[in-house]
């Protein structure tokens, strides 16, 4: 596999949230090029489940909830030199913005925005992270895109882009790269959970809005190994959209209208 520049041989990466979602994805992809995973989370249980699916030995699971400053600077000083950060961790908030409230923008800002921006303050602080390493964080296509009762999502996935260009600024001198990515919907546990009982018959309306369905786990996982590997060593400070064609299907329909 060293003869592809796609490959994580020889890296080691640490992915928060990685019990379920595109958080497990991005580990077991991970694994699967080559790489040596940490595997972060609060569920120890589903975190143990993921670890059974990776390639490879040597990976390992740390128990941290990232909200917890203290827990955040212990996760930073267990952490061996790192070649990469993937940030899988969030919450998606739907609140209308009448109801928004201090209580509120805290409890979404805290786990989308503060637990990565502190985890990185931590791990640098610590020199944990190797010249040339490559940072990645999950974003959303709403953030760029907001929706009805999304502000406060919105606005925390803004912000984290706005951030990932500063820290990408701030360390190039040392060859670190800094991207997100901003997917579309994604068939994950909480995409079922949005469709359930009144909502279901609106799933197949929503899924033909993008030209090539809803997502697969694997496609943020394979845009993940892309961006950690040596094969994108030119790129940083980007935010790239992953959206199925969701948004050229929308100015499609509107050029024909």
């Amino acid at each position: 596999m060293d003869n592809t520049p796609f490959h994580l041989n020889g890296k080691t990466i640490l992915v928060t949230g990685a019990s379920s979602g595109i958080g497990a994805q991005a580990a077991i992809s991970i694994s699967q090029m080559g790489g040596t995973v940490i595997l972060s989370g609060r569920n120890e249980q589903r975190l143990r489940e993921t670890l059974c699916k990776l390639k490879g030995e040597s990976h390992q699971v740390f128990i941290c909830d990232l909200t917890d400053e203290n827990k955040v600077k212990e996760l930073a000083a267990a952490m061996p030199l790192l070649d990469g950060v993937v940030h899988c961790a969030g919450i998606v908030t739907m609140l209308p913005v009448k109801y928004i409230n201090h209580q509120k923008i805290e409890e979404t800002f805290s786990i989308n925005y503060t637990a990565s921006v502190v985890l990185m303050t931590y791990l640098f602080n610590k020199k944990k992270i190797n010249p040339q390493a490559s940072v990645v964080f999950v974003s959303s296509f709403s953030g760029t895109f907001p929706f009805s009762g999304g502000a406060l999502y919105s606005g925390s996935k803004a912000a984290l882009e706005r951030y990932s260009q500063a820290l990408a600024t701030e360390h190039a001198g040392a060859g670190i790269r800094s991207n997100c990515i901003s997917p579309a919907l994604v068939k994950t546990d909480i995409l079922e959970e949005s469709f359930k009982g009144d909502r279901a018959k609106y799933r197949k309306q929503v899924e033909e809005k993008h030209l090539l369905g809803f997502g697969e786990p694997e496609d943020v996982g394979n845009l993940i190994v892309f961006l950690l590997s040596p094969a994108s060593k030119w790129l940083t400070g980007q935010n790239i959209i992953l959206d199925g064609g969701y948004l050229l299907g929308l100015i499609s329909k509107m050029s024909t209208e």
